[in-house]
């Protein structure tokens, strides 16, 4: 349950970031607004990762949930520093890489009456 909330968590936060950043384009405070959304994307992953751990060790379950969530934090970190950088070039496909990577753990957590 928990681990469904936080991968819907860190949907909404990925889904922010390109809102956001047309923010950025268009208004001189965008940068403050995109920064707080990567700020939202990197805590709702540490979140993900902590929860995929949670339903892992004391819930007997899956491993696996775990290995998805540490390679989705390696990428958002990937992404903040080619943020910074200002690789737009691979930062802007790796951020819509990471909208369809969350999206796609949040459709394999759902319960099996929501995904009829």
């Amino acid at each position: 349950m928990f681990l469904r909330i936080a991968l819907a968590l860190q949907t909404v936060a990925v889904f922010a970031a390109p809102v956001t950043a047309g923010v950025l384009l268009t208004v001189p405070s965008g940068l403050v607004w995109h920064s707080v959304s990567a700020y939202s994307v990197f805590a709702a992953s540490i979140v993900h990762l902590a929860a995929a751990i949670l339903a892992w060790r004391p819930g007997g379950g899956s491993p696996r949930p775990i290995v998805t969530a540490t390679v989705f934090f390696v990428l958002v970190l990937a992404q903040i520093a080619l943020g910074i950088a200002g690789v737009k070039v691979v930062h802007v496909p790796l951020g819509v890489l990471l909208f369809g990577a969350s999206l796609l753990q949040l459709s394999r957590h759902l319960p099996e009456r929501a995904r009829a």
